[in-house]
């Protein structure tokens, strides 16, 4: 190599890659080593799906909570989630949350208590993440991805309690699926007025009167309750059972 081609070689940007959520600057050395981890994700990702589907197929008719991780025993939220999963359990429903703490914890319990199925889509996090000890079966998952695939094809019904980023995120995946029909209308619940209807008057008042970003038959893809036993009556019209 001449002193002119190493000296263009020094001024060229590094080759980048994202591997395992972290930015690493590669040379070509490494490359190799970059494909192999790479077709070795891709591999991995397949196989979490593929364990998840075989769980999704376990359970005719499901539920879904999302919620906080966050929310403590001795909030009311959680009691209601309790009691909630309770009675739909009693009606045949398998619970299926993220299978950690908070609300996700609540809702299993409930289940667990109605000795029904109680399931668990867990997440390897970086700090440790456990299943709650309410699961009767449980899948853990190393990316996010693949567990919101899971997520969003394993019921016939979708209640969102209070929480996150990640609640609100997993709440727009599935308005997004069900809006752009890659996914069949399902039941979207929103339990908690005080906690959700700031979101739906910036939804309704910003983005669809002011932006028209989105059309008005759009509202129609969820609805709000503030009760356990109101969720409960609607879940039970609106999945026909």
């Amino acid at each position: 190599m001449t002193e002119e081609e190493k000296r263009q070689k020094a001024v060229q940007p590094p080759e980048v890659h994202r591997m395992e959520g972290e930015l690493r600057v590669c040379d070509p050395e490494t490359t190799d080593h970059t494909k192999d981890m790479e077709a070795w994700r891709i591999l991995k990702i397949m196989d979490e799906l593929s364990e998840g589907f075989k769980t999704v197929r376990k359970y005719k008719l499901a539920v879904t909570f999302f919620g906080s991780a966050r929310s403590t025993m001795t909030s009311k939220v959680y009691e209601d989630t309790t009691r909630l999963a309770h009675m739909l359990s009693k009606s045949g429903f398998t619970v299926i949350t993220g299978g950690a703490g908070g609300i996700m914890e609540a809702a299993n319990k409930g289940a667990h208590e109605a000795k029904g199925q109680s399931v668990g889509f867990n997440i390897k996090l970086n700090t440790e993440q456990e299943p709650n000890r309410y699961l009767t079966d449980v899948t853990t998952f190393n990316y996010f991805f693949s567990r919101k695939v899971m997520l969003a094809f394993a019921s016939e019904l979708y209640i969102y309690f209070p929480g996150g980023f990640g609640t609100l995120d997993e709440l727009f995946e599935i308005l997004t699926l069900v809006q752009t029909n890659k996914i069949k209308r399902i039941p979207i619940i929103l339990y908690g007025k005080e906690f959700w209807t700031p979101l739906i008057d910036f939804i309704e008042n910003t983005m669809l009167l002011k932006y028209q970003t989105i059309d008005k038959d759009d509202l129609n893809l969820f609805r709000v309750v503030d009760s356990p036993e109101e969720a409960y009556e609607m879940a039970l019209e609106l999945v026909k059972c």
